[in-house]
């Protein structure tokens, strides 16, 4: 009997650790639903956000006052936007959902960055050996920025037994490269109250 009751133990055991093992489910959703896990900065945050900041710089005097003094367009580039918060925050995906929001807005051209520039001097190198002299771009005709984007993220916890509020602030400028001057400062405001 001993062996039987061992027997049917451990099969009880078994079925109980497979019964606990239950698989994971995933369930896709659309990517502008916001779904907040933690209460933490997520890809939410950083969409609304930028897309608030776009509209704040995008509808400002200081496009008018440019295109008037110097009949075009604004060109400008991201510097650095840090993140001040003790949490990760993928800023790299914040400021290309402000790269996308200001080139496809069509307000101000976008000049790209650094890494993105290397690469293309190197394309235009290979062309000045490989392509043909009616579709060879030339060197020296880049544009240069008028206007650098910087920022940062900062982060205001409270808390309160199981529950915070979380306080994202993203304070951000537009600072003119010829003269080191802000010719826009603005913020977009985040407040979460996450309950345990």
């Amino acid at each position: 009997m001993n062996k039987q009751y061992a027997w049917i133990a451990a099969l009880i055991l078994g079925l109980a650790l497979v019964a606990g093992c239950g698989g994971k489910t995933v369930t896709r959703t659309a990517v502008n639903e916001t779904i907040d896990l933690s209460g933490k900065w997520n890809d939410s945050d950083s969409r609304l956000v930028a897309e608030d900041l776009v509209d704040q710089i995008t509808s400002a005097a200081w496009i008018e006052d440019f295109r008037g003094e110097n009949g075009r367009k604004p060109a400008l580039i991201f510097g650095n936007v840090r993140n001040k918060t003790s949490e990760h925050i993928a800023v790299s995906t914040f400021v290309k959902e402000l790269d996308r929001f200001f080139t496809n807005g069509g307000r101000v051209k976008v000049v790209v960055s650094p890494d993105e520039r290397d690469q293309i001097r190197t394309e235009r190198a290979d062309q000045q050996e490989f392509a043909s002299q009616e579709s060879m771009k030339q060197w020296g005709r880049e544009l240069g920025a008028d206007f650098m984007f910087i920022g940062e993220i900062n982060l205001i916890l409270d808390r309160e037994g199981g529950d915070e509020v979380r306080y994202y602030q993203v304070d951000c400028n537009l600072v003119d490269l010829q003269d080191n001057t802000k010719v826009w400062a603005g913020f977009k405001k985040i407040k979460k109250l996450v309950e345990r």
